[in-house]
């Protein structure tokens, strides 16, 4: 048998993914969990083959645990589910080792034989999301510049940013400046919108 976890915020996904991965031969539900940090508390205690976890979950997103769990129980391949599957959280979440990335409305059973594959060894992304990642544009912040944009992202102000990431205010103002310049927008709220959308926050 295959041991899955589950992971979703919402209560009537989670069930509804256990509840169809739960009628096939091979794979027993294990676990469910209802954000990040509940997931790896779970995975530590049942030791799931397989994890399949939402992208936004609270706490701990998808690609926060994936990184928690790659230190703490390596054995376990992660599924990414994505409501939303921007070319830059498949990126990272393919760097940060997840063995499969599909997107959360997909057939149940597509997501038993993902299971299945990446128990196995191999890899699964779903082939649109692929074929975006590989026209979309690479992301053009430097990590620091990255860590000012998501802090601005909750309209952070400017001297608080500096505060947190030890910058200037002058500095932070510049990275500001340049994220809007780059991604041709009118403020810095839209560049956090458009870097959020594709996924390099």
């Amino acid at each position: 048998m295959i041991r899955v976890l589950v992971a979703d915020a919402n209560e009537l996904i989670r069930n509804a993914i256990a509840g169809r991965l739960d009628i096939e031969d091979d794979i027993e539900v294990t676990g469910r969990a209802a954000d990040g940090r509940a997931a790896v508390e779970v995975a530590m205690a049942r030791h799931p083959d397989v994890a399949v976890v939402d992208l936004a979950m609270p706490e701990l997103d998808g690609l926060a645990f994936l990184a928690e769990l790659a230190r703490t129980l390596p054995s376990c391949a992660v599924v990414i589910l994505a409501a939303r599957g921007g070319p830059g959280y498949l990126k990272r979440a393919l760097a940060a080792g997840a063995k499969g990335f599909l997107p959360k409305d997909g057939p149940g059973a597509k997501l038993a034989d993902v299971i299945r594959r990446v128990h196995a060894g191999g890899r699964y992304v779903d082939p649109t999301l692929a074929a975006d990642a590989l026209t979309a544009p690479d992301c053009p912040f430097t990590p620091r510049q990255l860590e000012v944009l998501r802090l601005a992202e909750h309209d952070t102000p400017v001297a608080v940013i500096a505060n947190r990431t030890n910058l200037s205010v002058g500095t932070v103002r510049k990275y500001l400046a340049a994220a809007v310049r780059k991604l041709g927008v009118k403020n810095r709220a839209e560049a956090c919108r458009t870097a959020r959308e594709n996924g390099w926050l």
